[in-house]
């Protein structure tokens, strides 16, 4: 498969926190000129069956993928996972585990905003996400926004549901240990999600680069939705620094919230060598 490829490895469907079906980012990224695609929803497999049916109807080359909360050094991270085996019952029982425990913190992040004026927001929220077991910000956000109490998803987060700011809870999720061996094991690559988002000093960022290599970690997100240019350099290096593979990934969610769509990423640096290399034997 070729080095120099349109694939976007990273997004999310209504399964999640997204807002269009798998069908429709299935089609959305053939049209925008996808050649290698992958559905990532948070802690849910649930639309793999669908985008896969999708994509090969469109005949879309695909990777199975999942995006997996993990808490480190007292943050939440995401580790991706691709080309695993979706019937696995490792990785399966592991999402279950992470999954649970949304409702409650969900209640309590409603809790918060009502003591600041704001009622209704767990029922709000549950409007958008429609599966308690995978309530998350972005659907308070949704609420907050219908609500009129914020004009767009990026008010909400500078306002609400962040540390330090009503809403926020934290939550714990899976391990970085756990993740990455729920993947490895079910034959899949982790990849580090957009490292540059975390706001980890450079020591911790070290840290958690180590610690993800020690596991058995593979590869990082190197151009994604939400890298500045000067991100795609400095995680190109440290791809190179640690020996890892890059990966590409707009986390589309939504055309109207997203700010990078399916297909429309710029390349990956040349000197890297890219996921999809490793792993070409899982593309259905």
């Amino acid at each position: 498969m070729k080095s120099i490829l349109n694939a976007d490895l990273h997004c999310h469907s209504v399964v999640s926190d997204g807002t269009l079906t798998p069908e429709a980012l299935a089609q959305r990224a053939q049209s925008n000129g996808v050649e290698l695609w992958a559905l990532t929803d948070h802690d849910e497999i649930g639309g793999q069956a669908r985008a896969l049916k999708a994509a090969q109807s469109l005949e879309l080359p695909y990777l199975s993928g999942v995006e997996i909360s993990v808490t480190f050094a007292h943050k939440t991270v995401h580790i991706v996972g691709l080309g695993f085996d979706t019937s696995d019952p490792l990785i399966d029982a592991g999402l279950k585990a992470t999954r649970g425990g949304r409702e409650q913190r969900a209640k309590e992040m409603s809790m918060q905003l009502e003591k600041v004026g704001i009622a209704g927001a767990f029922e709000g929220a549950l409007g958008f996400a429609g599966n308690l077991e995978l309530i998350s910000r972005t659907h308070f956000a949704r609420f907050l926004v219908e609500s009129g109490v914020c004009n767009d998803t990026n008010e909400v987060f500078r306002r609400f549901l962040t540390e330090g700011k009503p809403g926020f809870v934290e939550h714990k999720w899976a391990s970085l240990k756990d993740a990455v061996t729920w993947i490895k094991a079910s034959r899949g690559v982790a990849v580090i999600a957009h490292p540059g988002r975390y706001g980890f000093t450079a020591t911790e960022e070290y840290a958690f680069f180590m610690e993800f290599k020690s596991h058995g970690g593979q590869a990082v997100e190197v151009v994604t939705g939400s890298h500045t240019p000067d991100e795609y350099v400095k995680y190109a290096d440290m791809a190179l620094e640690f020996d890892l593979l890059a990966s590409r990934g707009s986390d589309f969610h939504s055309p109207s919230e997203s700010r990078i769509d399916l297909g429309s990423l710029p390349w990956l640096p040349g000197k890297l060598k890219p996921v999809w290399e490793l792993i070409e034997d899982r593309i259905q």
